[in-house]
């Protein structure tokens, strides 16, 4: 019953003008970033963290921003599960295509933080490139089997479950198959090292180094900007010099890259997911 609600809603929505579904987000984002959640609590703590020297006021506009990128990314799964290839392609533009197409024939790793438009740009991209992605399974068994179905539903790709592990992806990647990473989440401690993330320390995963080194894969960093008649997926030049011999010195390299992308479009960045939730020994919690 809540997968046929939720599509239905969705299928909907996606016959509405982007700018419409847009307002619509804006609308709901501001009435949600009004209540007192336990989200929003931890949303004010990673952007204080983050931005110390940030007038208050200016952290709470960007959380009250970020609340509303939420709800329109949510709502923009309309456009995922139901948009035609055409209609697709008009609402994600691609900048950086020749960084992509340099690379035909190799491995390569498209390094995409958890910013809103994520889940569009990766149906995106695989509209130009046959990809790989994980992803996390959703709690209501139905609702996960209706989500695979339509991201697959172009047949550009394949999705796997994050409790497969990563050799799935690393044998896709050896196949011809891009790889899709998202790397930037608290994951624990296992398989991550404590790199600074905007000065914190932040468990963060070692599997960009360690995949791109076991493939020979080159990096490509990118992300999505949303505006006012759409998307543009951004895809920057390949990192070079990358992976080096050093797990720490590799993830913080990437977090350097990350955060650059942010300070471009602070308010898209996922910013309510507990991010500093793993401390090192002997640290208080933040959360």
């Amino acid at each position: 019953m809540i997968t046929r609600l939720v599509a239905g809603l969705l299928w909907l929505i996606h016959w509405l003008p982007f700018r419409v579904t847009g307002a619509l987000g804006s609308v709901l984002g501001n009435l949600l970033y009004a209540l007192p959640t336990s989200r929003r609590r931890v949303g004010e703590i990673n952007l204080r963290l983050c931005f110390p020297d940030m007038p208050a006021e200016e952290r709470d506009r960007i959380l009250r921003r970020h609340f509303v990128a939420i709800i329109q990314m949510f709502l923009e799964y309309g456009y995922c599960w139901f948009s035609s290839r055409k209609r697709l392609e008009k609402i994600m533009r691609i900048e950086g295509i020749e960084h992509l197409r340099a690379l035909d024939g190799q491995p390569l790793i498209l390094c995409m933080p958890h910013f809103t438009g994520l889940d569009l740009g990766g149906l995106r991209i695989s509209l130009e490139t046959p990809v790989v992605s994980i992803y996390s399974k959703q709690k209501d068994a139905g609702l996960d089997a209706y989500v695979e179905q339509k991201r697959l539903r172009f047949e550009t790709g394949i999705i796997l479950s994050r409790q497969a592990g990563i050799r799935p992806a690393l044998k896709a990647l050896k196949q011809g198959y891009r790889f899709y990473y998202l790397p930037d989440q608290d994951f624990g401690p296992r398989d991550s090292v404590f790199a600074h993330f905007f000065g914190v320390r932040a468990a963060t995963i070692t599997g960009l180094s360690r995949l791109a080194k076991a493939s020979g894969a080159a990096i490509l960093p990118c992300y999505p900007r949303r505006e006012k008649n759409g998307y543009t997926l951004v895809i920057e030049p390949a990192l070079a010099d990358y992976p080096s011999d050093d797990l720490l010195q590799d993830a913080e390299r990437m977090n350097r890259v990350i955060e650059a992308q942010i300070m471009k479009q602070p308010h898209q960045y996922f910013w309510l997911h507990k991010r500093f939730k793993t401390r090192p020994e002997g640290e208080a919690r933040y959360y």
